[in-house]
Order: C-alpha cells, then structure tokens, then sequence
C-alpha cells in the first residue's frame, strides 16, 4: 500500500536545492512498478485436414518469466461464416477441461506440455462442419498480456497437395541436381591435378637425369684430357727426333763426299 509523501521543508532563500531530479525520481518509479512484458502466441496460419482423419493444432508461446504452476491454455472456435467463438478447450492448474457438450464433444485430445511451452491439441473425426477458425491464449501469470494467435482449418475430402509442398520439393530436387553437378566438377578437377602433378613429377625427374649424364660425360673428358695431351707430346718429341736423324744421314753423306 502505498502511503503520501510529507511535505518538504521550507529553504531559506538563496540555499542550494536537495529535491531529487524529476528523471530520477521517474526511473525509481518505473523500478517499483515496471509492468510485465507481453507474452507471445504462435500458431500455424492455416491447417488442412480429411474428412474422418485426426489434425492437429499446435500452440506454443514466448514469455519473458518461467513457467508458472498457474500457466493456463484456452482454445476458442468460431465456426466458417460465424461471429461468435466458443470456448472449446480450456487448461488449468495441471488439467486439461474438455468441451463434453457441443460440437466437439469427446473429439478432443490434450497432447501439450507447458513445461515445453508447448499447449497443442488434436481434433479426431473432422468433418465439414469442423470448418473455422482456431484461437489459442495463453496466460503464464505474472505474463498475462499479450495477444492470441489464430489458426483456419480447413476440411477436404482428400487433402490437397499444397503448393509449397510442391514448390518445396522442385527446390529441393534442382538443390539435389546443383550440388551432384558440383560434386562431379570437384572430382574431375581432383583428378586432373593430380594427373598434372604425376606428370609434373615425371618431367622433373627427366630433367634431373639429363643434368646428370653430361656431368658424368664432362668427367669422363676430364680425365682423357692429360692421356691425350701426353700422346700429343710424344708425338711431337718422336717426330724430331727423326727429323734430327735425318738431318745427321744428310751431312755424314755430305762429308763422305
């Protein structure tokens, strides 16, 4: 409870003001009372189901507090072309209360968790006049603003093959083609650069070999280089000496004469 403020004493003129400042005061004020975040319903937009078949409504929410004991669940319907909705479903206190009396009756199944936000139900038995819309409110107390969130249902004799569904699977198919084309290319390349570096290696070690031999080629003349001159020599020092014994035949002769 809150009480009224004493009125502050008079100043003396001229003396310094110890009022504190209007921002202050209005961040003290929003601390004490700060209201409770808006809580978050999430619904699908629309449902399709087949005449006898069972659907399901999933429900789920955000709240910025913990799961309360005091969470409850209520599920309203408002029937195709109607005005007023009915309250259907409703969850409380660890229980589930269920509609025993109008169009619903004994067709609906608790099948959520509050502990996993989770406040999903089942219709079994559709049929036509199941057709409508689908409202879902969630309270998760202190968290108790906030807005419902609607799902239309809709009732077929064969459930039609939606066109996202549709849309969906080409996507993935032309996804599934991309990426088995991109695959293909991938190994492709591996294999060519790994012939190119099998190739590679080849060359260079043919390259290796060719420096190699004139090497061997170059100590082989180096070694021969000495012998060859050596035989030059004695060339050289065996013709002179018969030129020298030619030239002393030619003068004994000369002297004899």
């Amino acid at each position: 409870m809150l009480r009224a403020l004493a009125p502050a004493p008079a100043m003396a003129p001229g003396a310094p003001s110890s009022s504190p400042s209007p921002i202050l005061a209005v961040l003290l004020f929003s601390l004490v009372l700060s209201p409770a975040q808006a809580i978050v319903v999430y619904t699908d937009k629309e449902v399709h189901g087949a005449v006898g078949s069972p659907v399901t409504l999933h429900c789920s929410f955000w709240s910025s507090e913990w799961v309360s004991d005091d969470i409850s669940f209520t599920w309203r319907y408002q029937p195709e072309g109607g005005r007023d909705a009915i309250s259907i479903f409703h969850y409380a206190k660890g229980q589930p209360y269920i509609d025993e009396v109008g169009t619903f009756k004994e067709r609906i199944q608790w099948v959520g968790d509050p502990q996993w936000k989770d406040g999903s139900i089942v219709i079994h038995n559709l049929d036509y006049s199941d057709n409508g819309t689908f409202t879902c409110d969630v309270k998760n107390p202190p968290d108790i603003v906030g807005k419902t969130s609607q799902v239309t249902l809709y009732v077929f004799e064969k459930v039609p093959t939606r066109y996202g569904v549709v849309l969906g699977a080409v996507i993935g198919g032309v996804l599934g083609v991309v990426l088995l084309l991109l695959a293909l290319v991938y190994l492709v390349r591996y294999c060519w650069l790994r012939r190119q570096a099998a190739l590679q290696r080849r060359l260079s070690a043919m390259e290796k070999g060719k420096l190699h031999k004139p090497g061997k080629d170059t100590s082989k003349r180096g070694r021969q280089t000495p012998v060859l001159y050596a035989m030059l020599d004695h060339s050289r020092s065996t013709k002179a000496a018969s030129e020298k014994k030619s030239k002393g035949l030619g003068e004994s002769r000369k002297d004899k004469k």
